[in-house]
């Protein structure tokens, strides 16, 4: 039995300012509907839900996972479905807070009778709504949810993103190969956003863990536009490597004023600088910027061929790392169900009955995902073997650029 962790952690990603010009399909919200599926399979519909944020200024990475599980719904239903059985995505917005996510997930489970649910985006909601899901026996995988803890809330919790303890000190690593003479490391962290001070125990244990100086920590608000007491300090200190945890705005303006303040060595940044939203805040000075990545593009596999040609052709860009995560998602249930047989054919009678062998039959498996290979442990924790650091090129001064993966 998997117990709850009062450790509480969030992925917040701002800069709302963006969302009409940047979501992928700004005129295509998917808000507390289904979609329409237009399948080569046949029969009553298998509805998934999915809780995600499409609004409030976490929408900028739900607008990514809308995106990659609406490729996900057209891909499956277009090999057949669950065995000739077609699937329906059911969306819920979960907004930026735990209690939209908790409304999120009990209209799913209560009125749309899910049999399972992608979501939510944030590690902080997941402390909130899976436990709402776990009491009602109802399979939740979370696509963005890698604070420490997020498996443990219950039996019928698991997760196809991996922990930020396991993803992010690759960007230190792959600093560190780059330029081998880097001795001297400063810290940046948003102290008022939860997730943020999560990574920033990760970075900073990599650092000392890799017999590094870490010179200063210091700490900034999201909400924060000026920076220059604390880059001014830093940089008193001569440091050859910068790791920031923050969002979009606030670390595209911290990396701005480095560069402008005469800053000229390495940066990472962490997960929540981990869009394309950060290039019209920092433009060119974006450039350089290392990331640790839970998905390359150019992974090799038929399904992931499938999915970044479908989400090319819709989007004409790259996808990006949240939308891989929620297609896998919805492939996870699928795929499971579709080994359940005529055990996963719907009947609203006996909804709990499938809830639970779905369940059972998620952590089971092995998925030939986007993301590679990925199964779960019995607690629900993924197990993913590749992982990535992707560095920032911009095009000139523009708002333009896009994420080159190191090899």
């Amino acid at each position: 039995m998997k117990k709850f962790s009062a450790y509480t952690s969030s992925l917040l990603v701002t800069g709302a300012l963006f969302l009409g010009a940047c979501s992928p399909n700004s005129n295509n919200t998917a808000t507390n509907n289904t979609t329409n599926t237009t399948t080569s399979s046949t029969g009553t519909p298998i509805s998934i839900g999915i809780a995600v944020a499409q609004t409030s200024n976490v929408a900028l990475l739900g607008q990514e996972q809308v995106a990659g599980a609406k490729i996900a719904e057209k891909y499956f239903n277009e090999k057949g479905g669950i065995n000739g059985t077609p699937i329906k995505l059911v969306f819920q917005d979960t907004a930026g807070d735990e209690a939209g996510a908790i409304n999120a997930f009990q209209t799913l489970i209560t009125r749309d009778k899910v049999v399972g649910i992608v979501g939510p985006t944030l590690s902080q909601q997941a402390f909130g709504a899976d436990p709402v899901a776990d009491r009602a026996k109802v399979p939740v995988l979370g696509p963005s949810n890698t604070a420490k803890g997020v498996p443990q809330i219950g039996e019928y919790v698991a997760r196809v993103s991996a922990p930020v303890a396991v993803v992010a000190p690759n960007a230190v690593k792959a600093a560190l190969k780059l330029n081998p003479g880097i001795k001297k490391v400063a810290v940046f962290y948003a102290q008022n956003d939860a997730f943020s001070k999560s990574e920033t125990e990760t970075f900073q244990q990599t650092v000392k863990d890799q017999n590094l100086d870490l010179i200063t920590v210091q700490k900034f608000q999201t909400t924060d536009t000026d920076f220059q007491t604390q880059v001014t300090n830093t940089l008193n200190l001569k440091p050859e490597l910068v790791i920031i945890s923050g969002l979009a705005a606030d670390g595209g303006n911290l990396v701005r004023q480095l560069r402008e303040l005469g800053y000229k060595g390495a940066i990472i940044g962490g997960n929540g600088l981990n869009t394309s939203n950060i290039f019209p805040v920092c433009k060119a000075l974006c450039d350089g910027i290392l990331i640790a990545q839970a998905y390359s593009p150019e992974h090799p596999g038929e399904v992931n061929a499938a999915f970044r040609k479908a989400y090319q052709a819709q989007y004409k860009k790259e996808p990006p790392q949240f939308s891989a995560q929620a297609f896998a998602g919805v492939q996870v249930f699928v795929e499971a169900l579709q080994k359940m047989g005529d055990k996963a054919k719907p009947n609203p009678g006996a909804i709990a009955e499938l809830r639970t062998a779905l369940n059972q039959e998620i952590l089971r498996g092995q998925y030939a995902t986007p993301l590679g290979e990925i199964a779960f442990t019995p607690e629900g924790e993924v197990v993913q073997k590749e992982f990535y650091v992707a560095q920032i090129k911009m095009e000139g001064d523009r708002d333009s650029g896009k994420f080159v993966f190191l090899k």
